[in-house]
């Protein structure tokens, strides 16, 4: 028999002592992906300014992918940010918004889900804003940002202006992230800011010493051009967004170079901290005082610069408690010759890089996109990294570097340890790819994410795991007092003698969200002994006692469980109640602590 328990925020101190899993007797597993986006109707290309030449640095970021589902059917659907190209007579591309038909199978929607606007799209994050059980979509964008709040009949509607966030000026805005900072069970936000760019003013290539690379001219910056400063806007719960970046001491660290963006709970503290990766500036680790402000503590904690102290071109994070020490630790990627970034958290206050003798240092291509999954449901998340260059003219110069990069499998070994399987990965890791975005979900039902990627002016990729399979569980929470998209739950779980930790994070990736549903390998285990979920607002529950291989939705407050068999359709009314009843936008809000 199941049961559920209903308790007050639990401590540090009462962490599951996390046991360690021998790896020296498992045999060797065996991975394949394959790539099925043209069969799954994703085929429309991606609008990233030139396709053999690019004269600004702003055609070299491109765009990030969003897997969510917005029209409540319990099926992800896929948004991909879309860019332009300059010139009089290039297409005006809007993003695109994929409908899931349930069984995998998307078909595109965007112009009749309202979702027109063209541009330079940057980033996407979702969180249900105003907590009406539908989740909204946030797009940044050089210019400015759109704010997308979902109407519930398929449809969004820009209520950018009418929420107070700028629609006039000029930001570069980059990665974002859906975070609630004060535990007010509203959901905030939070965006970084690139650089400061004026088209009109913009260098050529080759014209200054910012503009060569390797002796090729090429675009120019980010050196030498003004850093942008990161925004947090507070939710006031009337529908509306206030601007308070400086009183929140997010403006304090001065202009840096921001691009990826995630929020977590670093220190263990109950409260979400905000990560952001930088480039040619330090990373900045925004750490949560409890009281509507930030402290900006990288330099001391070891997440701004490398292990030699060197600064980094960061693009794209990664979130997980890949070694089992109840601590989330951070993987980041960076630009070509450099190494990706593995931030070992020791105890909360102090990270190490590890990314040497973890084995990272193997690839040294330029990283975007990356996410921990498990990818063979061993209970320890493997990494994946989506890469390509910035600039498409290296494939006709004698450097010896491509445009197009493979993308990295690194197996999690469960002692600290990573093993490169990417050439034993399948047909699906052997395409080299002008990759951008990278999000991950389930997208057929079956319990096994699927890897989506962003390609810079190419259809997107879609990774499917036909690995031999262990035994899994997904589990998918709803709040109620807590934000009802639940980002900055903590789910930690018992099975088969292990404990494992997982976190509904913002943003993450590099301007990507991956699905809020978490994922967790269970090995030979045919069940799960515990779940407790520490909800944003501190409060605990405990559910005992699940079979294997399905998804089972939580809901906060709710002893009942909806539990959902991988490869079976959820049947009308599966879904909590209230996942579709609305709370009003303008709950009183609990003071902070």
């Amino acid at each position: 028999m199941r049961r559920s328990g209903f308790t007050r925020g639990v401590g540090a101190s009462a962490l599951v002592a996390l046991a360690c899993l021998g790896t020296a007797s498992a045999p060797e597993p065996v991975f394949r992906f394959v790539d099925i986006a043209r069969e799954a109707g994703l085929n429309l290309p991606n609008t990233f300014g030139g396709t053999d030449k690019k004269d600004y640095i702003l055609e070299s970021t491109g765009t990030g992918v969003a897997i969510f589902d917005f029209d409540g059917d319990g099926s992800n659907d896929l948004f991909f940010a879309n860019g332009t190209r300059f010139g009089s007579g290039s297409a005006q591309t809007p993003s695109q918004l994929y409908r899931n038909d349930g069984k995998g199978h998307f078909t595109e929607v965007s112009r009749e889900a309202g979702l027109t606007r063209t541009g330079w799209a940057q980033a996407a994050c979702t969180g249900d804003f105003d907590n009406d059980g539908r989740p909204d979509l946030l797009v940044t964008y050089y210019g400015h940002n759109s704010l997308y709040r979902n109407s519930g009949d398929g449809k969004f509607e820009d209520v950018t202006e009418r929420t107070g966030l700028p629609v006039t000026g000029q930001r570069w805005g980059s990665g974002c992230a859906f975070v609630d900072y004060d535990r007010d069970g509203l959901l905030d936000i939070f965006i970084a800011n690139y650089i400061d760019f004026d088209l009109s003013s913009a260098p050529k290539p080759g014209s200054g010493k910012n503009c060569e690379w390797k002796g090729l001219a090429v675009w120019c910056g980010p050196h030498g051009l003004p850093s942008g400063h990161n925004l947090l806007y507070h939710n006031n719960g009337d529908g509306t967004f206030t601007d308070v970046s400086e009183k929140a001491g997010i403006l304090k660290p001065g202009g840096r170079n921001g691009l990826g963006v995630v929020t977590a709970d670093f220190d263990n503290d109950g409260w979400p901290d905000i990560y952001v990766a930088c480039d040619q500036t330090p990373s900045l680790l925004y750490r949560n005082r409890h009281d509507g402000t930030f402290e900006e503590v990288g330099d001391m904690t070891g997440v701004a610069y490398n292990a030699d102290g060197r600064l980094q071109a960061g693009m794209g994070i990664a979130v997980a408690d890949y070694d089992g020490n109840g601590y989330l630790d951070i993987a980041k990627t960076n630009f070509s010759g450099d190494r990706p970034s593995l931030y070992r958290n020791q105890d909360g206050r102090f990270f190490e890089d590890v990314s040497e003798e973890a084995g990272l240092g193997r690839n040294q291509l330029l990283g975007w996109g990356i996410a921990f999954l498990d990818a063979d449901e061993d209970g320890w998340p493997d990494l994946v990294m989506a890469n390509g260059h910035v600039y498409p003219e290296i494939d006709r110069s004698p450097i010896g570097e491509s445009y197009r990069q493979r993308s990295l499998l690194y197996r999690n070994l469960g002692n600290g340890h990573f093993a490169d399987v990417t050439a034993g990965a399948g047909p699906g890791f052997a395409v080299s790819r002008p990759a951008r975005g990278l999000a991950i979900g389930d997208l057929d039902g079956d319990g096994r994410p699927e890897i989506v990627i962003v390609n810079m002016n190419d259809r997107p990729t879609l990774l499917k795991n036909l690995s031999p399979r262990q035994n899994a569980i997904a589990v998918a929470l709803t709040g109620t007092k807590s934000n009802r998209s639940a980002i900055g739950a903590r789910i930690y779980l018992e099975a088969g003698g292990r404990a494992q930790m997982a976190e509904v994070t913002g943003g993450g990736s590099y301007y990507s969200q991956s699905s809020p549903t978490q994922y967790f390998g269970l090995g030979q285990a045919a069940g799960v002994n515990r779940i407790r979920v520490v909800w944003p607002n501190g409060e605990t529950q405990a559910f005992q006692n699940m079979a294997a291989n399905r998804t089972v939705r939580l809901t906060e407050g709710q002893e009942r469980i909806v539990e959902v068999p991988f490869g079976v359709a959820p049947p009308p009314g599966s879904r909590p109640p209230s996942a579709t009843a609305p709370r009003p936008a303008g709950t009183p809000k609990k003071p902070l602590q």
